[in-house]
């Protein structure tokens, strides 16, 4: 059986001195989507952009942008990364904010809308999320949110199962699972057999200047 895999290459280990030929690359590569971390400094101990940086990647990318708030308040700032020019925007369950208006307020934009949940986190918080229409993307963290280059947390594979399961129950055959954090050839036939479709992968990929081999090789590890 085909089951296939998109692959949304994590910005975050890219050099940010270049980053709008980082992002050619990966789109030339046969990236499915281009993963923009944003963090704030409080919601996690780290700082990474802002809007005005995702502005300008836009302007550099062929597929669609899929923007991760790792943000205290997302509710608050939803809409200035949406304008400048998110495709995918996904806000942390654990966050204030993370309530079902917001994520309508998304897709009402005409965008995906998207939870993430952090390695610590029951998936019980999103009971009134799945099936009520509000969710095109469920992000199972399997790293503590952050930083980058950390190892997979394994007992995460459980979550993707059950996600998995939920979403075959629900008759929702388009939701989008992905996972992120310690991606690798490892992990993602792990990742893909517990039944993600979407994995976000940014140390492997960037661990050298084979983008494309890198992409493909992830790619036909999980296609099976």
């Amino acid at each position: 059986m085909t089951n296939k895999i998109k692959i949304s290459p994590s910005i975050l280990s890219a050099d940010f001195s270049r980053l709008g030929e980082e992002v050619r690359a990966l789109c030339e590569a046969g990236a499915d989507y281009i993963h923009v971390d944003v963090m704030d400094g409080h919601f996690v101990p780290n700082i990474t952009i802002g809007p005005c940086v995702v502005e300008k990647i836009k302007k550099h990318s062929t597929v669609p942008l899929d923007v991760h708030l790792m943000i205290s308040n997302p509710d608050k700032y939803a809409k200035d990364f949406i304008n400048a020019g998110a495709d995918l925007l996904t806000i942390h369950a654990e966050a204030n904010g993370c309530h079902p208006y917001v994520l309508d307020e998304i897709k009402s934009c005409g965008i995906k809308a998207g939870v993430a949940i952090s390695p610590s986190t029951s998936l019980e918080v999103l009971n009134n999320l799945i099936g009520l229409g509000f969710l095109d993307l469920l992000l199972i963290m399997t790293v503590e949110p952050g930083f980058a280059s950390q190892k997979f947390l394994f007992d995460q594979l459980g979550k993707i199962r059950n996600v998995k399961m939920q979403a075959e129950q629900l008759n929702l055959p388009n939701l989008l699972i992905a996972v992120d954090g310690g991606i690798n050839k490892d992990t993602a036939l792990e990742c893909m057999r517990a039944g993600a479709n979407l994995l976000i992968a940014g140390s492997y990929i960037f661990k050298n200047k084979n983008y494309k081999e890198n992409i493909e090789f992830l790619k036909s590890k999980v296609t099976m």
